[in-house]
């Protein structure tokens, strides 16, 4: 399924935080969203998955207009993965993840041997077989971020969106979370902290500054000195890590 995202505004108060953004994300592509604290990426993801309204624009998932399409449709395609997921009344990790089957019920409608077999399978991508009893709320930061993943998972959706999913997680974690995603083989549009990360898992990257998009490309071609001094104001040198094959970073004042 291919996201498009055209001329996004949005305001809140006055301030404008996204200043007429347009992303497209192709089928089974991982593009990821990077930039400093305050950039407007979240904000831009939040408008997308109609968590705030934008002031002008346009977001297609295929021929579905987000925008103008009830929440339980949207919900049956797209799948969101937050920061933070607290909450203050306690549910098993399975009963939490079965949340996930909800976009597919009918009200009333009871679960089934095939929701559970889906849910089964979340949890089983997820490495949660073991923790399927556990109380939600008696788990890590971590493990709170895997059980949401495997709820998302269990929406069975088409497309995913990231919206800083493993900023306040240590490495194990986001790793752990992010190779999950990407072995899903949907579109994903993801926000991420961590330049490494979206230099590994990212296909293609838009580059955000003060609400606009400063860059965008291959990691190959956003992620380089000028432009991550340009966004970051930092120094940096980019350089192969023989470990991954893949871009590393050293950064200095």
């Amino acid at each position: 399924m291919e996201l498009i995202a055209k001329e996004m505004e949005v305001k809140i108060g006055k301030k404008e935080i996204v200043k007429n953004v347009s992303i497209h994300v192709k089928k089974q592509q991982f593009v990821g969203l990077i930039g400093p604290n305050g950039c407007g990426k979240s904000t831009l993801l939040k408008s997308i998955y109609k968590s705030i309204s934008p002031q002008n624009g346009m977001v297609f998932l295929d021929d579905l207009d987000v925008l103008k399409s009830p929440e339980k449709k949207i919900s049956q395609h797209l799948g969101v993965v937050g920061q933070f997921n607290e909450m203050h009344f306690d549910l098993t990790v399975h009963q939490m993840v079965l949340l996930g089957r909800t976009p597919h019920k009918k009200m009333l409608e009871s679960d089934t041997k095939h929701d559970y077999g889906i849910v089964e399978e979340a949890l089983k991508r997820t490495n949660l077989q073991d923790y399927k009893d556990r109380s939600y709320l008696s788990l890590s930061g971590g493990e709170k971020q895997r059980v949401i993943l495997a709820r998302t998972i269990a929406q069975q959706p088409k497309f995913m969106i990231l919206d800083e999913p493993t900023n306040h997680l240590d490495i194990r974690y986001q790793i752990e979370i992010l190779s999950c995603v990407k072995e899903l083989n949907i579109g994903v549009l993801a926000a991420l902290h961590d330049l490494e990360m979206a230099a590994h898992y990212c296909d293609y990257l838009y580059a955000v500054k003060d609400g606009e998009i400063y860059a965008h490309g291959t990691p190959e071609e956003v992620l380089t000195p000028d432009t991550i001094e340009a966004l970051y104001q930092i120094k940096c040198q980019t350089f192969t890590n023989p470990v991954t094959n893949g871009l590393s970073f050293a950064y200095g004042f």
